[in-house]
């Protein structure tokens, strides 16, 4: 079976909402959560964009020989070209599908020594931090995202996000507050109401 993009970036979501839910449950009540942490793209939650729905996330027992397969030729690509981001950066949103967190991570730095105004690659990283609780690295690489683009509406989101799950709800509260109020029809405006209300 030959390996379709879609099905990939479907897989990466479905295992962020899945860390985020294990995430929320691990760190605190529910009512002090946010609704998630964004993610550079939000993809509909379907059979097409999502085709592992119903089965589960992927893990040791359930990845497919064509999944290890994919590893292993882009692990081989990008031994043959260093600078392919493009190669790395498929290969570490991978990884870190398959729970190789930091293996991920160091891949995801790589792209960032050659480009370092990636912003989904920070995207990636931060998530992949805050996933892990190293809050202050995800906050960081948060910031790092609106130097180059500081009316990145997730990124600000995300500020939020963070400050809320390390109990600062004033600072997540003033940070939602102002995207509610420039941006309430937008889908940040809602999801920031929406996560004021769980505060």
């Amino acid at each position: 079976m030959k390996f379709k993009p879609l099905y990939f970036y479907g897989a990466v979501f479905l295992t962020v909402v899945i860390i985020l839910i294990i995430v929320s449950q691990q760190t605190g009540t529910e009512n002090t959560q946010p609704e998630e942490i964004s993610t550079k793209q939000n993809l509909p939650d379907d059979d097409i964009h999502n085709p592992f729905k119903s089965d589960g996330a992927p893990n040791k027992d359930n990845v497919s020989q064509g999944f290890l397969h994919k590893l292993e030729m882009l692990k081989k690509a990008i031994d043959e070209n260093p600078q392919d981001t493009t190669k790395m950066r498929e290969y570490a949103d991978l990884l870190s599908a398959a729970h190789k967190q930091k293996e991920a991570i160091e891949y995801y730095k790589k792209i960032l020594s050659i480009d370092p105004k990636r912003t989904d690659i920070l995207f990636s990283l931060s998530f992949i931090y805050y996933s892990l609780g190293e809050f202050d690295k995800a906050e960081e690489l948060t910031q790092k995202i609106l130097v180059i683009k500081p009316n990145n509406l997730n990124a600000q989101y995300n500020l939020g996000a963070i400050a809320a799950t390390r109990g600062d709800k004033e600072k997540a509260r003033e940070i939602w507050e102002k995207i509610v109020k420039q941006y309430p029809n937008e889908e940040v405006g809602i999801k920031a109401a929406n996560s004021l209300n769980k505060l």
